[in-house]
């Protein structure tokens, strides 16, 4: 596949009670992994319905390859997969029955549903499974049927919202390494609040709180304006509750001595505290308490 760009020019979203969802965003996309980071609230899911086509900006365009997608969504829709946060599936049909429904819904050609069913089964690793019962899979694995019918149209533009809530860790592991494998030749969205979903497999990021764009760049940069607002600080275990309360924190690690905690501030809470290289999840943080942007 070539290069693909989806372009948001000043998109808002209000709802009909006048509650403002999004406000004024602008950001450009292009092929790989997009990490849309933002805590719950935050308005991800209603920009994702919006790139989805299943809602219309309230001000603002979004351009899919130069084309306005709210006067010709067709020409997004051919090339989009889409799964959303709640994907529903029918428990008594199996994997390669309710995909193949779905090809045809897709208007897959009826030639081509068979091997289209079985190709995406084997790229999200279900080959096995095919003819087993979805109300016998786990929730990684109904994932992972979710994953496959996003797949059947072969799609330029991929949107996966929240896909690893509820997951076990092995789950979660499995979903990441194919979300990445998917990339290569396509633009994934991956909209989500946990940082590690798209700690190791982003090419970009994309941050938002409030409805508000924070941040539209590379991780590293984003981790780069954090420096020296990372600490690491060793105390007793019985301040930690206060200290949380008081202090903005990414992490915590029980030692023989007490509790190593990580810190997020702009000035060193302490003289016992040592600055630290700042990972994503800290600059994440950072980015969202700066400016009461959380």
């Amino acid at each position: 596949m070539s290069a693909r760009t989806l372009e948001l020019d000043s998109v808002s979203f209000r709802y009909r009670g006048g509650q403002l969802a999004l406000s004024d965003l602008t950001l450009s996309l292009r092929t790989g992994i997009v990490g849309l980071l933002g805590p719950n609230g935050a308005g991800k899911s209603t920009l994702m319905r919006i790139l989805a086509t299943l809602s219309k900006p309230s001000s603002g365009t979004v351009r899919w390859n130069g084309d306005d997608v709210v006067a010709k969504p067709d020409a997004l829709r051919r090339t989009l997969g889409y799964l959303p946060q709640d994907f529903g599936v029918y428990p008594a049909l199996t994997a390669r029955e309710f995909l193949a429904y779905l090809a045809a819904v897709k208007s897959v050609p009826s030639a081509r549903i068979a091997a289209r069913v079985a190709q995406c089964l084997d790229q999200v690793g279900l080959a096995e499974a095919a003819d087993r019962r979805l109300g016998d899979f786990s929730g990684g694995m109904r994932q992972r049927v979710g994953i496959a019918q996003a797949l059947l149209n072969d799609p330029a533009l991929l949107i996966v919202d929240e896909p690893t809530v509820g997951l076990d860790p092995e789950e979660r592991m499995r979903f990441r390494h194919l979300i990445s494998d998917l990339a290569a030749d396509r633009l994934v969205i991956l909209s989500t609040h946990i940082v590690s979903d798209v700690e190791a497999s982003a090419t970009s990021l994309a941050v938002m709180a409030k409805g508000r764009l924070l941040y539209a760049g590379d991780p590293e940069v984003l981790m780069a304006q954090a420096a020296g607002r990372v600490w690491e600080w060793t105390v007793p275990s019985g301040r930690v509750p206060e200290l949380r309360r008081t202090l903005v924190t990414s992490g915590s690690t029980r030692l023989a001595d007490g509790v190593r905690l990580r810190v997020i501030a702009d000035a060193k809470p302490s003289d016992d505290a040592s600055a630290s290289p700042p990972g994503l999840e800290d600059a994440y943080l950072w980015l969202l308490h700066r400016d009461g942007g959380q």
